[in-house]
């Protein structure tokens, strides 16, 4: 790895952990990610054996799928990785993980918000089907942005129906956005489930239609992780104390 003048790391390689998805499902969420690759970021993708991506989602399938998450975060660092992201809104493994590695582990959500307080103040969310909404509001309320985020809407389909859906959920999220807009005055839409949008739909084709800028869970915390890295910045340890779990042999 080689360094610029200001001691800035160039390139920065960041790992995208998608979990397991058909072949093509998988294929699209790679293509998504890779996009927002440039000189200066190197990304790389990351394979683990657990996915969301089930019909009926619960807390339960959430919190099953961390301990693969943390795993993968380990084999990131292992292989040399700067930073390392998660594919998904549900945040999944990302809190436990920032104590097992000393790379920034940077949570797709979180990082949507905190990049959406920088461009206005009231944010309207949209996700796959309403049942996911009280799965995706605690996440909000964890990061001490649920006052921010005024509305929500859906597109009505589940996960594993939205490529076969992918005309109506486009026309569905853009008449969601327009709402949100129009009734409750958000003034930035975030893509909550990123296989609506960046994977399916292009965000620059809602900020058309709606007026407003469009903050989606995939190229917002790649290029967030991708700062943090190269400005040598690491998680608190007063925050995230080192687990030493991880580091018994065969752990």
């Amino acid at each position: 790895m080689s360094e610029t003048r200001r001691g800035l790391r160039c390139p920065v390689r960041v790992a995208f952990v998608i979990g397991d998805y058909p072949e093509e499902e998988f294929r699209r969420r790679e293509r998504a990610a890779l996009a927002y690759a440039s000189p200066e970021v190197e990304i790389g993708i990351v394979r683990t054996p657990a996915s969301p991506f089930v019909h009926g989602l619960t807390p339960a399938e959430v919190q099953l799928a961390a301990p693969a998450f943390i795993a993968a975060f380990r084999q990131a660092e292992e292989e040399g990785y700067d930073a390392v992201v998660p594919l998904g809104t549900l945040d999944l493994g990302v809190d436990g993980g920032r104590s097992v590695v000393d790379i920034p582990v940077i949570a797709p959500t979180e990082a949507m918000l905190h990049v959406a307080s920088f461009l206005g103040d009231r944010f309207g969310a949209i996700v796959y089907h309403d049942d996911l909404i009280p799965l995706l509001r605690p996440i909000v309320r964890r990061y001490g942005m649920e006052e921010k985020v005024v509305g929500w809407r859906a597109t009505g389909f589940d996960l594993p129906d939205l490529s076969a859906n992918a005309a109506v959920m486009a026309e569905n999220f853009i008449e969601g956005a327009r709402r949100l807009v129009r009734e409750q005055g958000c003034d930035v839409i975030l893509a909550m489930g990123v296989t609506q949008c960046p994977v399916l739909l292009d965000p620059a084709v809602v900020e058309r239609e709606v007026g407003v800028p469009v903050v989606e869970g995939i190229g917002a915390p790649l290029r967030l992780a991708a700062m943090l890295a190269g400005l040598h910045l690491r998680h608190s340890r007063l925050r995230w104390r080192r687990s030493r779990a991880f580091d018994r042999p065969g752990a």
